[in-house]
């Protein structure tokens, strides 16, 4: 595995797995789930304002944002498309749903990219709302959000099932990270729930792979 820090230069992708990222993003997530995938994979970490915004990765991702997956030359923007897009081009990693998951798997995965992501930003940035227009906001309220959240939690294992699949690696990080920034309260449900998907190998090593890498001074 290559991994490197460039503020300047983005360089061209290789023909195979390539995430541009950075260790204080949401390239947390997809870094944890190209750990579940198993493949080989390079890392650009970019600079927040830096390299991020330099015409040569605006040509790859127009929003200037991470993560950022560059596979065959093909790429894939947005966190959960990411984790989606792993899943089923790697299917031997068993991510992907079964027939029977897909209800359930596709459900709680734009669950957690709309109402959870979109309640968790809104709580951090303290952006206030008109309780007469909740209903206009989507999702209601981040307690209406959390509850139904702690539902499925307490209802089973995983959230498509009773298997560990990519649904789990994104909508388990919003928890997560939620519950490390305040947004989201730290319910007994939730914490369980973090704890047994946290408790994997490939979480560990992204974890500790992230960890390692710190911006340049």
């Amino acid at each position: 595995m290559k991994e490197k820090w460039d503020q300047k230069r983005v360089t061209a992708a290789p023909a195979k797995l390539k995430l541009y990222s950075n260790p204080n993003s949401r390239g947390r997530i997809a870094r944890w789930m190209l750990e579940e995938v198993g493949e080989p994979y390079d890392v650009e970490f970019l600079a927040y304002g830096g390299a991020m915004k330099t015409p040569e990765f605006l040509a790859i991702n127009p929003m200037g944002k991470v993560p950022t997956l560059v596979h065959n030359h093909q790429v894939i923007t947005e966190t959960p498309a990411i984790c989606v897009y792993l899943a089923e081009t790697f299917p031997k990693a068993c991510l992907a749903p079964t027939e029977s998951e897909r209800a359930e798997f596709w459900r709680w995965i734009f669950f957690a990219a709309g109402p959870l992501e979109s309640a968790i930003t809104n709580t951090t940035l303290g952006v206030k709302h008109n309780p007469e227009k909740e209903s206009m906001l989507g999702y209601g309220s981040l307690a209406d959000v959390l509850d139904v959240m702690q539902a499925k939690c307490e209802a089973g294992v995983f959230l498509a099932g009773s298997r560990f699949t990519a649904v789990d690696v994104y909508a388990g990080s919003q928890l997560a990270f939620g519950m490390q920034f305040g947004a989201v309260e730290k319910r007994p449900a939730f914490e369980h729930y973090c704890s047994r998907i946290q408790n994997r190998d490939a979480y560990k090593r992204a974890f500790e792979l992230d960890k390692a890498a710190q911006p340049p001074s």
